[in-house]
């Protein structure tokens, strides 16, 4: 039997389980609410999320609530949307943008708190970690975001991570702001309704 989250999330709030690896500290990010209808499946939060105590509050997210197709206020809702990454906490910056999310954090709670989202019908996997796990598979971003259709058909929604970084991949790929985008925001809108 799955634990409340009621239960859980004082837990998460406190944990410092991955502290002695993080630059900057434990200080978990997340959004949850058992009501929430959608999950937001990020990798971990940036040096920004860190600082404020809320995820997406930068420019990613700011892009990532344009493909959604909804206000700031209907994202930072609860019981809209629950925000769980990977890793609850930043997880430091390396050569190529920030470092993966610490493993221990995924194995540690992960199942659990999914399994205590139970009214969950849309799930949005952002971002390569993000993407492997939930679609249970490693493959290139690209490769799993043009799988879309058969994703959504489960209820599950590959993207690419909303970065500003990611204005190559975005414009190498016109196909997704032309096809997925609206799809995505179709399905945001049913889940809400």
């Amino acid at each position: 039997m799955a634990t409340s989250l009621a239960r859980l999330l004082p837990e998460l709030r406190a944990c410092t389980h991955c502290e002695p690896h993080l630059p900057l500290g434990a200080r978990p990010i997340f959004q949850l609410d058992r009501r929430a209808p959608i999950l937001l499946a990020g990798q971990a939060p940036g040096r920004v999320a860190h600082e404020k105590g809320r995820p997406f509050d930068d420019a990613s997210g700011e892009r990532l609530r344009a493909w959604l197709g909804v206000s700031r206020e209907t994202f930072y809702d609860p019981a809209c949307f629950a925000i769980l990454p990977m890793g609850m906490c930043f997880p430091g910056t390396g050569a190529g943008g920030d470092l993966p999310p610490r493993p221990e954090c995924v194995a540690r709670w992960r199942r659990r708190l999914l399994d205590a989202l139970p009214r969950v019908t849309l799930t949005l996997a952002i971002g390569q970690y993000a993407l492997d796990w939930h679609l249970g598979r490693k493959a290139p971003v690209a490769e799993q975001v043009a799988g879309w259709r058969e994703g959504l058909a489960r209820g599950l929604l590959p993207l690419p991570h909303p970065s500003p970084r990611n204005q190559r991949w975005l414009k190498d790929r016109p196909w997704f702001e032309a096809e997925v985008v609206p799809a995505l925001q179709r399905a945001v809108a049913d889940a809400l309704a």
